[in-house]
């Protein structure tokens, strides 16, 4: 690529060395260039179409920083990572070493940059095969129409500072590929209304984390609304944080448990005990439970109160988990015993087919009530038990993903479960030598 292609004319060349914030250049000055309401000068390409994975970009601005680690943009090559952010001051340092894997998307402030970078030789650099893996990125209206007129893909950036600005920026964004949105409040709200407002359009929503440590709301910024943004830049400045986001991503993306069959050998009732209702603060699919057992050897898949039943409202959070005594499965490979959880605990969410998602603890409920003894076998002799309330409205999962009502369990029948070795020290998985029965 031509160095002297990017020799920076007349007066816009300060400009562009200068860092303005990204309010200068958001939705509000930029709608005086084009209006709003007009149609766009081209049709947005199809290249932003849905991701069953979310897109994860990294800005390389952050490494105009002297205490950013340029070793970074290494190490982003080759995770999970699929795209980087490219500006018009750093193509010549940083464009080369890009996989072509990677989305390039390159942010211009002007025409000018635009008009040079068209010019020049870094769209056959960066983008040979037509453009296809390059998106050009703007706060500018009239840049994006030009880079539209083109048939370029393009990236509609926006800073959202209000509600004006918020619905500005869904307005135009039909026209673009991609909606890269930054937001001034810590609140997720206009994040929600957003996703509501795009769910139909084939443009990608993409959040910009600006704290560049903030692992947490890059990771939640990705489940708001169960569905949460297709995707967003996140650009930590050391390793550190790199490392520990990749781990936090593919933690709350990817978690499975083995869950198995296994076949009732006892189910009787043992008279009156403790049990423990577990209400959490998010509603149960008609396929999920929680795992709950006697003994650290695993636990059976008990239904959430999500199934009709007269005399009975639907309770979606809540759980008739058991007996106090017994282990609830947790994050992490965790357990607790139900007389110790309390409002705040981590809770984890089964699936009848093993997925897992975490939740949170909204409240315990201890009552004295009738208990059943329920026993389960699982294959290579593995036995795992647990005492429930003894009631018909009171079920577990059978080996269809059906609800089961404990009083009519009796052996034989199939009931769904988790089986793993034995051995817990408060809470955490150890090996050792241990005997439960």
């Amino acid at each position: 690529m031509s160095s002297a292609s990017f020799q920076k004319k007349g007066p816009l060349s300060a400009k562009r060395h200068e860092s303005p914030a990204a309010e200068e250049f958001g939705i509000t000055r930029a709608s005086e260039n084009i209006d709003p309401r007009s149609a766009s000068a081209s049709e947005p390409s199809l290249a932003a179409r849905p991701h069953t994975e979310p897109q994860l970009w990294y800005d390389t601005e952050l490494f105009s920083r002297e205490d950013t680690d340029k070793s970074l943009l290494t190490r982003i090559s080759n995770t999970s990572y699929t795209g980087v952010m490219l500006h018009y001051s750093n193509l010549d340092s940083y464009s080369a070493a890009i996989p072509s894997r990677l989305l390039k998307i390159i942010h211009l402030n002007d025409e000018q940059e635009f008009v040079e970078l068209v010019e020049g030789e870094i769209l056959s650099d960066v983008a040979p095969d037509a453009f296809e893996r390059c998106v050009i990125s703007s706060y500018d209206l009239h840049v994006l129409q030009l880079a539209n007129e083109r048939k370029l893909d393009t990236c509609l950036r926006a800073s959202v500072t209000s509600a004006e600005t918020l619905q500005t920026a869904i307005q135009l964004a039909a026209r673009y590929s991609y909606l890269l949105l930054s937001f001034k409040d810590p609140t997720n709200i206009p994040l929600e209304l957003a996703i509501a407002s795009l769910q139909h359009l084939r443009t990608s929503l993409i959040k910009e984390i600006r704290d560049h440590q903030d692992i947490h709301d890059a990771v939640v910024s990705l489940g708001v609304m169960e569905v949460g943004a297709d995707g967003v830049m996140f650009s930590p400045s050391d390793h550190a944080t790199l490392d520990a986001f990749l781990v936090q991503l593919e933690e709350a993306r990817t978690q499975t448990i083995k869950v198995e069959v296994g076949t009732v050998t006892r189910s009787e009732p043992v008279g009156m005990g403790h049990r423990a209702c577990v209400d959490l603060v998010t509603m149960f699919s008609e396929q999920e439970g929680i795992l709950v057992g006697s003994t650290s050897q695993g636990g059976i898949l008990c239904c959430p109160e999500v199934f009709p039943l007269p005399y009975m409202d639907l309770r979606p959070f809540r759980v008739n988990a058991g007996g106090i005594h017994s282990y609830i499965y947790g994050p992490d490979g965790r357990t607790n015993y139900l007389s110790e959880l309390r409002a705040g605990a981590p809770a984890m969410v089964v699936s009848i087919e093993g997925k897992v998602r975490r939740s949170v603890v909204g409240r315990i409920k201890i009552e004295v009530r009738p208990l059943r003894f329920i026993e389960v076998e699982f294959s290579g002799e593995r036995r795992v038990n647990v005492f429930m309330q003894d009631d018909w409205h009171v079920r577990v999962f059978s080996e269809t993903g059906l609800p089961c009502n404990i009083t009519a369990l009796k052996a034989g029948d199939k009931v769904l479960g988790f089986v793993t070795s034995p051995g817990r020290h408060v809470g955490i998985k150890i090996d050792e030598t241990i005997i439960e029965t």
